[in-house]
């Protein structure tokens, strides 16, 4: 379990756009054949911000936790039912984590439920290439998921760490958290 508390100040519920609701419905029991896809999505992510903050190491000398070691953490607690990916990578904001995690496929949700249609239309599965280019992997996880928890602290210095909570169901909640490293921890209470 996480040592990372919700500071209750500044805490507030948002619901996602209206289309969202349906398409997290179709990714959670349309989009991928297989449950255990999200846990390949959620590591990808991780990846790709580890590569991120590398590079920011090589271009900007104001990073935080400069010297942390560089790597991607998987703990697993049966007891609870609880999964948690945590990295050391480039770490979000709080506008950052709205826009990435509070926007559902930043390129449009229409435009991917289009896509969709069409790619059903030809015959052919939706691809990873559709879902790449939509932003729509970190959904995956609502497919195993009761509720996920994200906590994030940006590799600026200056930046707040921040929380984002959803259970998939139509809203998130997002407000300041106590996470003093740079990195994203990812706590998934998983269904049965």
């Amino acid at each position: 379990m996480s040592t990372e508390t919700v500071k209750e100040t500044d805490v507030s519920e948002v619901e996602f756009r209206a289309e969202i609701q349906q398409l997290l419905d179709i990714l959670v029991h349309s989009l991928y054949t297989s449950q255990e896809i999200f846990l390949r999505e959620l590591l990808s992510n991780a990846s790709d911000a580890l590569n991120r903050v590398k590079f920011e190491m090589l271009t900007n000398r104001d990073v935080l936790d400069e010297e942390a070691e560089l790597g991607i953490w998987l703990d697993i607690d049966e007891e609870a039912n609880m999964l948690t990916i945590r990295d050391t990578g480039i770490g979000m904001t709080q506008e950052e984590i709205v826009a990435g995690l509070g926007t559902i496929a930043r390129s449009g949700a229409k435009e991917f439920l289009k896509a969709m249609e069409e790619a059903g239309q030809k015959g052919q599965g939706v691809t990873a290439d559709v879902i790449g280019q939509f932003g729509v992997g970190f959904y995956s996880v609502f497919m195993a998921a009761q509720e996920v928890t994200v906590t994030s602290r940006s590799y600026r210095p200056d930046a707040e760490a921040v929380v984002w909570t959803s259970t998939g169901q139509g809203t998130y909640t997002v407000g300041p958290a106590d996470k003093s490293e740079r990195g994203t921890t990812i706590e998934i209470k998983l269904k049965e």
